[in-house]
């Protein structure tokens, strides 16, 4: 995969997830040398992607590492499987072209399916069901991380929360991640909002740190609002904004 010097900005994001080959990142380390907000932007995408693994992961249930014990002497071990020459410079081609997308997908979806995996046996459809949703998650927030136009800020809120706004004209979609989030007590919520020129249109709910893909157009909104609303959402913010972030030029 060859890149021109002009569009070397476009693969900041692959850089900072390790999806280039080595001589890529070799070209690349030496580019980050001479672009100071190609630095800033890769520091960006590696704590936001960070963000999303830590707020999808799940903790496995107690009994799974006994039942893997138990039913370990029981799994035959297969060989290796090593691919035919014929096929190896093919499945090279899909991978380089594919690598932003899987390695997105990978950074996040690891912690959702490694928590979940020991409930295989017990809770087959459950846990089908639990896959569906979180690659369905993990595809919408992929699709906006791994755009070409994807821009990030970073925000504070009120009450300490740390923020994150990713967004993307292309996919005219943004995805909202907060860290160190209170709880917002008995019977409230906190509720996300784009900005409308003055007006504050419903961008989704969140309680807890993680990662929401916002609701809602984007593509005129100005910022991105947080508010402490009663459970269940409001149709406007009835509190004071805990933040009230520009979204990326």
């Amino acid at each position: 995969m060859k890149h021109h010097a002009t569009d070397a900005h476009t693969l900041v994001a692959a850089y900072a997830l390790g999806a280039l080959d080595d001589a890529e990142r070799k070209d690349f380390d030496a580019h980050l040398r001479a672009c100071e907000a190609c630095r800033q932007e890769a520091a960006e995408f590696q704590a936001t992607t960070a963000r999303l693994a830590a707020a999808v992961a799940q903790p496995p249930p107690a009994a799974a590492k006994a039942q893997v014990m138990a039913s370990i002497d029981e799994v035959r071990q297969l060989p290796p499987r090593i691919p035919t020459p014929s096929a190896t410079p093919l499945l090279g081609g899909i991978l380089r072209r594919r690598a932003l997308p899987l390695a997105l997908a990978a950074s996040v979806a690891a912690a959702v399916l490694g928590g979940v995996a020991g409930w295989q046996t017990q809770n087959g459809q459950e846990l089908e069901q639990q896959a569906r949703q979180a690659q369905q998650q993990l595809d919408a927030v992929s699709a906006v991380l791994a755009a070409p136009d994807a821009r990030t800020v970073h925000g504070k809120a009120a009450n300490g929360a740390l923020t994150t706004v990713v967004s993307s004209e292309q996919q005219n979609r943004a995805v909202f991640t907060a860290a160190n989030l209170p709880a917002p007590g008995s019977g409230k919520t906190y509720q996300l909002w784009l900005d409308h020129d003055g007006t504050m249109r419903p961008a989704g709910l969140i309680d807890h740190d993680g990662t929401v893909l916002l609701t809602g157009n984007p593509a005129d909104a100005g910022a991105v609002g947080l508010t402490l609303e009663p459970a269940g959402g409001s149709a406007q913010p009835t509190s004071d904004p805990l933040l009230l972030m520009a979204l990326p030029a």
